[in-house]
């Protein structure tokens, strides 16, 4: 699947694409990007049997990773290397298996050392979740331009 550039400057997406491609993580739980645009980052993951809980639903784990990895994504799209201290989730409705699962990641303001955040998932038109982040700047990501 392609990346949409919404855009944001092609060597920063190209960079941006190529980690995300080689991400262990992304790759283990299938996350994928989707689109990219300046402080914007939408993620989405096919689920399937590897993705239940005992409930025989979706693992809130895997929405909570899915989650981090758009506000993550989002900060990235602004050329900001950062690392995820802390965020606030509401799991709003169960996320069913055999769904593809969306979502949406913003940057709300990127101050001199901290970048806050939101996120919201979802199954097709229902919301599953809704989560706030804040993210710690250590520098610039590197790329061609």
């Amino acid at each position: 699947m392609k990346i949409k550039n919404l855009g944001i400057d092609e060597g920063l997406f190209n960079r941006i694409s190529e980690v995300a491609q080689h991400m262990p993580f992304y790759n283990l739980l299938g996350i994928r990007i989707t689109a990219l645009g300046p402080g914007y980052a939408e993620l989405m993951v096919s689920t399937g049997a590897d993705h239940a809980n005992n409930l025989d639903i979706v693992h809130g784990g895997l929405l909570l990773s899915l989650a981090d990895g758009a506000m993550g994504n989002a900060v990235r799209s602004l050329g900001i290397l950062a690392t995820t201290v802390d965020f606030n989730t509401a799991l709003m409705s169960a996320a069913p298996l055999g769904q593809d699962i969306i979502a949406q990641g913003q940057v709300i303001k990127a101050g001199r050392n901290l970048i806050f955040t939101k996120a919201q998932a979802f199954v097709g038109d229902k919301q599953v979740l809704e989560t706030r982040g804040t993210f710690f700047r250590m520098g610039k990501i590197d790329f061609e331009e």
